[in-house]
């Protein structure tokens, strides 16, 4: 709220704890910017990878394409949201304790309306399944993202919950991997991914959006897909294909 037009008298918010939070359980200071990232995120949603991508190659971005064999568990899932990054490792040495009491602290740090993007730095090992696939759904995360393996397959996909992954085995992390690092920046392939920027996944695969860059490429990218629309009206109306290309300028 600016100061122009302030009343002279203005209540404080009600509390409903010790700590200072608001009565909608979020700091007034984070409200505007969680409203914002939805809004993008549900615009991102309704675009396609392929078109995401054309945008942001053209606005100068590339290495935004995640490897291919990172594909969605179940055909047709869409994912999209601002991302939240992990990684970690295989440590052999660390009990079953250790290993599990980090994967809980994993679950516990995801941030809710967003995407967990996870380079493991293995493929030996799932780093999802059905108890943990419904744990981060509860806690309102989008969906979950892994540059390594996934498994309880069926069971995920019966519960719905958006999971791309680079293979499927039955093998757990118990005694074999740890998390090492929260929020900070993994690379997957040749793509750095950042706490805070975007992600679109559908059939064709994953696209990441630069964080700074996703307001003008998800608007952009409406744009394109408004005028794909107009030219394949026009190729089916039998418009020549060079004649398309030079009035919309894609193809």
């Amino acid at each position: 709220m600016s100061a122009q037009g302030r009343p002279k008298r203005e209540q404080a918010p009600k509390r409903d704890s010790a700590e200072g939070s608001s009565v909608s359980g979020e700091a007034p200071d984070r409200q505007a910017p969680a409203a914002a990232a939805a809004s993008l995120t549900v615009r991102l949603a309704a675009c396609y990878t392929g078109a995401v991508h054309d945008v942001l190659r053209m606005m100068g971005h590339d290495r935004i394409a995640l490897p291919p064999a990172i594909k969605a568990i179940a055909a047709g899932t869409r994912l999209a949201g601002p991302v939240w990054t992990v990684s970690g490792h295989i440590d052999r040495t660390k009990s079953r304790h250790e290993c599990l009491l980090g994967w809980c602290t994993l679950l516990a740090k995801a941030p809710r309306g967003h995407v967990v993007v996870c380079q493991p730095n293995n493929h030996e090992v799932a780093l999802m399944g059905e108890l943990s696939a419904q744990t981060l759904a509860a806690r309102g995360v989008l969906g979950y993202v892994v540059d390594g393996g996934s498994r309880d397959t069926e069971l995920v996909l019966a519960q719905g919950f958006p999971v791309f992954c680079a293979f499927l085995t039955p093998a757990d992390i118990v005694e074999r991997w740890v998390p090492d690092r929260f929020g900070e920046p993994v690379t997957i392939g040749e793509v750095t991914v950042a706490t805070g920027d975007y992600l679109l996944g559908d059939r064709d695969g994953v696209v990441i959006v630069p964080r700074e860059a996703a307001p003008e490429a998800i608007t952009r990218t409406e744009e394109v897909m408004a005028t794909e629309s107009d030219m394949r009206a026009a190729l089916l109306g039998g418009m020549d294909p060079v004649a398309a290309y030079e009035r919309y300028g894609k193809f």
